[in-house]
């Protein structure tokens, strides 16, 4: 691998690790040259994916995209890393058992909202209001009431517009 640092190809691996259940091995490796440590990741391909954007044009499926856009919709969220990695693994294996190569984005975007909302209902309305373009906030009260006709709330989880209704205080005594 490529020294991030001083880019020489000169390395060796200190640490490997099996990680998400054995689908990934994590390295951790030191540059013979410079000394800097740096981490690689190794993944099987399973099927190169093909994206049909909305405009007609074809490209490559680049998995760190998807996971960067989720990452973006979770920002301070309690959810970790390796659970959008394992969401993202779990969508690119759906599509391509059902889509074959190439899959529209529409559906790419779809899935991940799918699995979203399952995950996260405030990343799924954080990342539904980029992906449908949302322009007011009636937008997001309506995509918040269609999301509550498809599930129910949780009974730990708040209301989220219809905060409770605070008891009127008795009348002071003179």
């Amino acid at each position: 691998m490529r020294c991030p640092r001083c880019g020489k190809l000169q390395d060796r691996v200190i640490d490997s690790r099996v990680i998400q259940d054995g689908d990934r091995i994590r390295r951790r490796r030191q540059c013979l040259d410079c000394g800097t440590r740096f981490t690689t990741y190794e993944a099987i391909e399973l099927i190169e994916l093909r994206v049909q954007k909305r405009s007609g044009r074809i490209e490559p499926f680049h998995r760190y995209k998807l996971l960067s856009s989720l990452s973006k919709a979770c920002e301070k969220r309690t959810i970790r890393l390796e659970a959008l990695e394992r969401l993202v693994d779990e969508i690119v294996i759906e599509l391509g058992a059902e889509s074959g190569r190439e899959v529209p984005s529409r559906i790419i975007g779809l899935r991940a909202m799918e699995k979203l909302q399952a995950l996260d209902p405030v990343a799924y309305v954080r990342f539904a209001s980029i992906y449908r373009s949302f322009q007011d906030a009636g937008e997001f009260v309506d995509e918040v009431e269609q999301m509550k006709k498809r599930s129910p709330r949780r009974p730990d989880q708040p209301e989220l517009f219809n905060p409770p209704l605070r008891q009127p205080s008795p009348p002071a005594e003179p």
